[in-house]
């Protein structure tokens, strides 16, 4: 039997070409971009974990004065003696709890032509950069008198468990049917801005703020130049109610309370008026200058001196 033979070789066989080791343009495309991506991702990796060890500690005030007493004077409209005596009010009454003041005139500051009444915004300002490590600021503008020593604002107004006591809760921002309203469910831990309404709507001439990036974000919002711009009929207080209204933010760290807790007036036109034990009695309305007809904030005061005197006498 005879087998085919397998055919010979060529002795001339075609040159050898090698397979080409070239990846494909849209493949090696492809391998760089992903290449790229896991580079990114590792970077950012270690970008945040790299900042969260390396960022600054936060912030921590130690309540060192415990509360600064603000008030902006408008020393040029009133008469040298009750300037006197209100100065003195609230330095003795700080002195006695362990408190700072920051009194200072309202014309130190630029305003840019607004009202006078606008310096208590940058006043404030100014205590916190004065007083970093202080926890509260009371503003308490210059027609007030602090009438009883023996009540501590962290103790009496900013505790949380006061707080939640004393907060209005559900209550219409601006009176009477504005539907913007104070949160309902609000803790007293939340809590960074406490002032009172009276009748005509709220009241910026005794206020209290915890020290913190809330609060500078809030005076700087609140002394913004488009609001004081906008020539509201009372100045910074409708300015307030403004930013309240429209500002989740600031109104998410609001507690209106009851007014005679730091807001009595001596008069009950527009407000509570004050009775014996309450911390403040405000003259509102006064003539800060010789109106005819119109009642001095000097004569209006001069009947709570002797009561003020004796209540720090005694204590």
């Amino acid at each position: 039997m005879h087998f085919a033979y397998p055919p010979r070789k060529s002795s001339n066989p075609p040159p050898f070409v090698p397979r080409s080791s070239r990846i494909p343009a849209l493949r090696r495309n492809r391998l760089k971009l992903a290449a790229l991506a896991c580079l990114s991702i590792i970077f950012l990796f270690w970008l945040f974990s790299g900042s969260k060890t390396k960022s600054s500690p936060k912030r921590v005030i130690t309540g060192t004065p415990p509360v600064v007493i603000v008030t902006a004077f408008e020393e040029k409209a009133v008469g040298s003696e009750f300037i006197r005596n209100a100065k003195s009010n609230r330095r003795e009454y700080a002195k006695l709890n362990g408190y700072k003041v920051h009194l200072v005139s309202a014309n130190d500051y630029d305003l840019n032509g607004s009202p006078l009444s606008w310096a208590k915004v940058p006043a404030m300002r100014h205590a916190m950069a004065k007083y970093p490590n202080a926890k509260y600021f009371w503003y308490l503008d210059q027609n007030s008198l602090i009438m009883n020593p023996s009540l501590k604002i962290e103790d009496y107004i900013m505790s949380a468990r006061k707080l939640e006591s004393n907060m209005i809760k559900d209550l219409p921002v601006v009176p009477p049917d504005s539907i913007i309203k104070t949160f309902s469910h609000l803790k007293g831990d939340d809590v960074s801005f406490v002032l009172t309404q009276d009748k005509e709507g709220l009241s910026s001439g005794s206020f209290i703020i915890r020290n913190g990036d809330w609060a500078e974000f809030f005076l700087d919002t609140w002394f913004d130049p488009l609001y004081r711009s906008y020539n509201f009929q009372k100045a910074e207080t409708h300015a307030l109610e403004h930013i309240v209204q429209w500002h989740p933010t600031i109104l998410s760290k609001l507690a209106i309370v009851p007014q005679r807790l730091i807001n009595s007036y001596s008069k009950s036109g527009v407000g509570a008026q004050y009775e014996d034990k309450d911390i403040v009695v405000r003259f509102p309305g006064c003539a800060t200058s010789s109106s005819p007809g119109e009642v001095q904030c000097e004569e209006e005061a001069k009947r709570f001196l002797p009561k003020w005197q004796q209540a720090f006498k005694n204590a």
